[in-house]
């Protein structure tokens, strides 16, 4: 497939326009190289399912493999050229319907469009009297090389009187600035596939009994998120049941969910490039244990603790510190830390004493990708270390406390291998953040009600 379901190509152009902005500001112009992703084999003739560079998509919504964008940008215009696969019947029979260069500029809103194989014949020329080349600096791909022989070709060029552009910026940091701030058409994809994810983990939810295998649930996952029309998974799916959910990123696999036990499901969809990023922890068989649901209450508090800071006039900490005090807390109630041996709860912080049961952040930035890309610190802070960012609306962030209780002879054996985890996906607004994950129920009487329904 070469573009997205309603193709809005005014949006990528906006977006190019945009970076031609900060380009010009930068180094007054000059020319932006901007690879996607390579195909990569999983086997013997084989690939695996090809997915676009997130970048390269952000700029041109294509999705094509062996494409290459390039802007040149001055103060009087600015110009979008695409590098792509040419048409080629043969290979389109094997492999798949091509757009080809002449179809591009009409239906990607670039201004020029050429072969694939022109690139090298057409850079030294691009390059020449350029005062900057923006491109990602550190990458291992073939660019890096691709880039050193066009400027000594450049270079060979200086008898006629051109110059050689004299730097290179990084034009990642300058995308992923522009990344962080998700737009409207961006937020829509994302609740929609929040909705899809959401629903992917009601069934799962609903297929649960003691006796299937994590596998089984994962079908079931796969299946919902396919059926809504997702393209793929935004990640691999974690299905961890029993002990298996004190594994951060357990993969699903054939472990029995067995009666008693709790199952705890990371998992989301990518819709039209974009990701969504949920965790549910239920009981295999529908309902809770005391101990269980005594350690899910403090986890669902602490979450809750960061919801209500997760909002403008709070940086990108806030929501960790508000659940590391509730998680905290919680811990030294059921005696998981001892209060005589620890202290109390500022000094249970101080001492970080619980990141036995709890060793991962509480959010992280969602989008394209889900981990998604932006500084978590304020650019250009003057602070060292540099401050949180601030939160500012049209940022999405997860949200996702968790407790991890390893068997142990110092632990109280009725809380031997619970692991609980609870995210959902936050949109930070001029009020109250928005939670676009939450059509799947997160209290447990909300889930157990749900599982003896089904």
């Amino acid at each position: 497939m070469t573009t997205m379901n309603n193709f809005p190509k005014d949006i990528y152009a906006n977006r190019r326009a945009r970076l031609a902005e900060i380009m010009l500001r930068k180094s007054d112009g000059g020319v932006l190289v901007l690879e996607t992703a390579p195909e990569h084999f999983r086997n013997r003739d084989s690939d695996f399912a090809y997915r676009h560079d997130s970048d390269f998509y952000y700029l041109t919504g294509f999705t094509e493999p062996g494409a290459t964008l390039v802007m040149m940008v001055d103060k009087k215009s600015s110009k979008s050229i695409l590098f792509c696969r040419p048409k080629d019947l043969e290979r389109e029979i094997w492999d798949g319907w091509r757009l080809g260069p002449e179809a591009a500029p009409a239906e990607l809103g670039v201004d020029q469009a050429f072969a694939q194989n022109e690139l090298d014949n057409l850079m030294p020329d691009f390059l020449a009297d350029q005062p900057a080349i923006y491109a990602r600096l550190g990458s291992e791909g073939p660019l890096q090389n691709q880039l050193k022989s066009w400027l000594q070709k450049v270079r060979g060029m200086s008898r006629s009187g051109a110059s050689t552009p004299n730097r290179i910026e990084d034009v990642e940091a300058m995308i992923h600035e522009m990344r962080l701030f998700k737009d409207a058409h961006e937020i829509n994809i994302m609740r929609a596939s929040g909705k899809i994810a959401a629903d992917g983990h009601i069934s799962a939810m609903k297929a649960s009994k003691p006796g299937l295998r994590e596998y089984h649930l994962e079908a079931s996952l796969l299946y919902a998120f396919r059926n809504a029309g997702a393209q793929s998974v935004a990640y691999n799916s974690i299905v961890a049941g029993g002990a298996n959910a004190c594994v951060l990123h357990h993969r699903a696999g054939n472990t029995e969910l067995k009666d008693g036990d709790l199952c705890l499901i990371d998992a989301g969809c990518e819709l039209d490039g974009y990701a969504s990023d949920i965790t549910r922890t239920f009981p295999v068989n529908g309902k809770y244990s005391g101990a269980q649901r005594a350690i899910y209450d403090i986890v669902l508090a602490a979450q809750e603790a960061s919801i209500a800071v997760t909002k403008v006039g709070f940086d990108f900490q806030a929501p960790h510190d508000a659940a590391l005090k509730v998680l905290t807390q919680g811990l030294l109630d059921l005696n998981l830390l001892d209060k005589k041996i620890i202290g109390g709860l500022d000094n249970a912080l101080e001492t970080k004493a619980y990141q036995r049961f709890y060793m991962h952040r509480t959010s992280h930035w969602l989008g394209m990708d889900v981990h998604d890309v932006g500084n978590y610190r304020e650019p250009g802070s003057s602070t060292e270390p540099k401050a949180w960012r601030s939160l500012k609306p049209n940022m999405v962030l997860t949200i996702e406390p968790g407790l991890y209780i390893r068997k142990a002879d110092d632990v109280d054996p009725r809380y031997w291998d619970i692991g609980i985890r609870i995210e959902d996906d936050a949109l930070v607004t001029n009020g109250e953040c928005e939670l676009m994950s939450r059509d799947v129920p997160v209290k447990a009487d909300e889930i157990e009600y749900l599982m003896k329904q089904s």
